[in-house]
């Protein structure tokens, strides 16, 4: 049976897996809350705010500002919303989300709740975890709108579904693989983040190509350390979904987390950078929230990068001062 599918977001990400769809579906719903910009898709054909360049049929989407009209319409929902705003975003929804299919295309925690998002759906929404699905990189959106050749890892404990998801997202320029690591691969989406803010704050500090990379190398140990705490299984961190996504997003130019983290180590307050911005940079909320499950996880810290992350923005540590202390603790 023929799936249909709704994409929750209005954002960068949730643009770039629209046209993906829109490649294998004659039509997505499509939720945003910007009213302005739905009807701008609706005259002009392409979002206004985020990835302009893509042009879109719009005759293949069914847009709406009702979060309860898109989830009513669909099987499949794919939510691309900060997780830092998606409760905020839940609250107007009183659609039941029985027998619903979600997977996750958000790269954070949820601070309400402090879980991952498929935990989140699952604990707070009660959505069997063969019904969440998480998608990953490493992708970055403009290289989707650019249609540059990109690959996917679609995570589910349903093998089933995760095929499903992965056939309707890939095309000429999209290539997909599937996973059983739902868990894994969405703390990896939203560590990397992280890291990435601390690439680039060692980058607006003037360190080299010589240190990032020493960077990088502790960066994906520390990330295995940090999983395998919170949820051991066999994995090869590795492979795509993990190291390449971590890489991708600490190196670059399209990274909004290393362009944040550049503006830090420059000497932006968060509030400046931020604004400077006008974007989410999902790693600043994921900082705290994996500083205090790694607090619950760990008696002693082995995540230097992530304390140091968290100490330049949510101690307000002087950053030079701070990556002097974690050019110690590296090897």
């Amino acid at each position: 049976m023929d799936q249909s599918f709704a994409v929750i977001g209005g954002g960068s990400w949730a643009t770039a897996i629209v046209k993906m769809l829109s490649e294998n579906q004659k039509t997505i719903h499509w939720f945003m809350r910007n009213t302005d910009a739905l009807e701008h898709i609706r005259t002009q054909g392409h979002n206004p705010n985020y990835l302009s360049s893509v042009e879109f049929h719009t005759e293949q989407l069914e847009l709406t500002a009702d979060i309860n009209v898109a989830v009513a319409a669909a099987d499949v929902l794919i939510f691309v919303i900060p997780s830092a705003f998606l409760e905020s975003s839940m609250a107007a929804l009183h659609t039941s989300l029985e027998g619903k299919i979600i997977f996750s295309a958000i790269k954070g925690i949820v601070p309400e709740s402090g879980l991952i998002v498929g935990e989140h759906f699952n604990q707070r929404y009660g959505i069997p975890l063969d019904n969440i699905g998480v998608i990953t990189g490493p992708c970055h959106a403009e290289e989707v709108a650019l249609e540059r050749l990109s690959y996917l890892t679609v995570a589910c404990a349903d093998e089933a579904k995760a095929e499903m998801l992965a056939k309707n997202l890939e095309c000429d320029y999209i290539k997909t693989k599937i996973s059983d690591d739902i868990i894994g691969t969405e703390y990896a989406a939203m560590l990397k983040n992280i890291y990435a803010i601390a690439a680039g704050i060692a980058h607006g500090l003037g360190y080299g190509d010589n240190f990032q990379s020493v960077l990088m190398s502790n960066a994906i140990r520390e990330m295995k350390r940090f999983i395998n705490r919170v949820h051991k299984m066999k994995r090869n961190i590795n492979n795509s979904a993990y190291l390449g996504d971590l890489l991708v997003t600490g190196y670059s130019i399209f990274s909004r987390n290393r362009m944040f983290g550049n503006m830090i180590g420059k000497g932006y307050t968060v509030k400046s950078a931020m604004m400077e911005m006008n974007m989410v940079a999902e790693g600043y909320y994921a900082a705290k929230s994996a500083y205090l499950l790694g607090e619950k996880h760990q008696k002693k810290s082995k995540a230097p990068i992530l304390d140091a992350v968290y100490e330049v923005l949510y101690e307000h540590k002087n950053p030079k001062k701070v990556f002097k202390k974690l050019t110690e603790k590296l090897d």
